[in-house]
């Protein structure tokens, strides 16, 4: 029998070291593995290092040693940086998420597949996180504990779901549902922000189109109609053009100031609570975007919810997530109200119906729920449901605002053509009778 010097994980993520004993390196690693250890390096032991001196050390856990050193300056410095530098996408944390889930579920110990996630991550934010979180586990931390140290990247939805996965022993289910979580409200953003893209394209090209028209193009048609018209009076649609084209022309650089400024107030209000409330207000009111907003909004407390009472949240704590999670001042004012009353022993549904944010639909849907037993599949239907109701509304928006907005635009600048037509019919008509 050969002797294999090995390192290995146990099932806290503690490092060891031995020897065993074995036939080839094959029976050494399931030697290793009766033991209930996680072998990270086996490597056989010759005749001559037996007899000089203990074989050379093998490399452990690639990368908390070096990356301390080699990339510790780049990591600190990259911390330094501005916040939307060091920012994470969703996508990223989506696609660590999924892996870190696999390797669980494959029987790795939390802290190895940690070191295999640190190797392969290309976002250096995220590496050093990774990095971090594995030092925090090696000192006793838990891994939503390790999580919470990062608000950047984790936030309380996330933290809070990996705590409950944890104290149930699921959290390679946990993080397989968080991962699917952030998959389809990435996806209903995506087409909500894809819809409204296009018609704020096309509405900023058509002011372009109309400041040059009106600023550069018709003062100099007024000054051409002055000198062959003289003192004759021009139709009244052109004069209506030739003073709007003048106020635009004078007071332009005090619009554009107009407009930057009431961009600085909204953001400004946008930080205070009764600015953002009116603000949220106003978007689940707006004409058209309204009821996107609405959906969407109940979309996100039904899945949020949903997700983190499967996960096993306790409803307190996952009313209290959901509501710093909403996105929307007026819903998350709701939020606290049903949280009110589900603490005095009160069930869901009269506290949702009372607030008037919430369709009866779902207050029904909620309501069954409550009375069988099954509120977190009741809810992730009701978003599946809002999720489609948004698809088909993204769809009918896009259909209604295309000729809508050709419309507009073919108006405007229609008018601004004609316009300068009908006096050069004036100044055609006098020099054919003059000839």
């Amino acid at each position: 029998m050969a002797k294999f010097k090995f390192v290995a994980l146990d099932g806290k993520g503690k490092e060891s070291q031995g020897e065993v004993d074995a036939e080839s390196q094959t029976a050494a690693v399931s030697r290793i593995r009766e033991k209930g250890l996680f072998p990270t390096s086996v490597s056989e032991v010759s005749a001559r290092q037996q007899a000089k001196q203990p074989a050379k050390q093998p490399v452990r856990r690639p990368a908390a040693g070096r990356a301390r050193g080699a990339k510790g300056g780049m990591l600190k410095m990259e911390l330094r940086l501005p916040a939307f530098l060091t920012r994470v996408k969703t996508k990223q944390l989506m696609v660590f998420t999924r892996q870190m889930a696999t390797l669980i579920d494959a029987g790795l110990p939390l802290l190895r597949g940690l070191q295999i996630l640190f190797r392969q991550e290309k976002n250096r934010v995220l590496q050093h996180a990774v990095l971090a979180m594995s030092e925090s586990i090696e000192s006793g931390s838990t891994f939503a504990e390790a999580l919470a140290g990062h608000p950047r990247i984790f936030n309380k939805l996330f933290v809070n779901m990996v705590k409950a996965g944890e104290v149930g022993g699921v959290l390679d289910t946990v993080l397989l549902r968080l991962a699917e979580f952030m998959e389809k409200a990435q996806r209903i953003k995506s087409k909500v922000v894809g819809a409204m893209i296009y018609p704020i394209v096309v509405l900023i090209m058509a002011g372009l189109i109309l400041i040059f028209l009106m600023t550069y193009i018709v003062p100099k048609f007024e000054d051409v109609f002055k000198d062959l018209l003289g003192n004759k009076t021009m139709p009244m649609l052109t004069m209506t053009v030739m003073k709007v084209s003048r106020a635009m022309t004078n007071h332009l650089p005090s619009f554009v100031i107009g407009v930057v400024a009431l961009v600085i107030v909204i953001r400004i209000m946008a930080k205070t609570k009764a600015g953002r409330l009116a603000l949220d207000r106003f978007k689940l009111r707006m004409p058209i975007f309204g009821v996107l907003v609405q959906k969407t909004a109940i979309s996100r407390f039904a899945r949020t919810l949903g997700t983190l009472m499967s996960s096993g949240v306790p409803v307190l704590q996952a009313l209290n997530i959901v509501r710093e999670t909403s996105g929307n001042e007026v819903i998350a004012r709701a939020i606290n109200v049903v949280h009110d009353s589900v603490k005095e022993g009160e069930n869901m549904a009269p506290p949702l119906e009372a607030t008037k944010v919430f369709p009866p639909m779902v207050i029904g849907m909620v309501e069954v729920g409550e009375e069988t037993g099954k509120l977190p599949e009741m809810l992730m239907k009701i978003a599946d449901s809002y999720d489609e109701d948004v698809d088909s509304t993204v769809q009918g928006l896009t259909s209604i605002i295309e000729p809508i907005l050709i419309i507009i635009l073919a108006l405007v600048v229609g008018t601004i053509v004609i316009a300068l037509f009908l006096p050069l019919i004036s100044i055609i008509g006098t020099m054919s009778g003059g000839t």
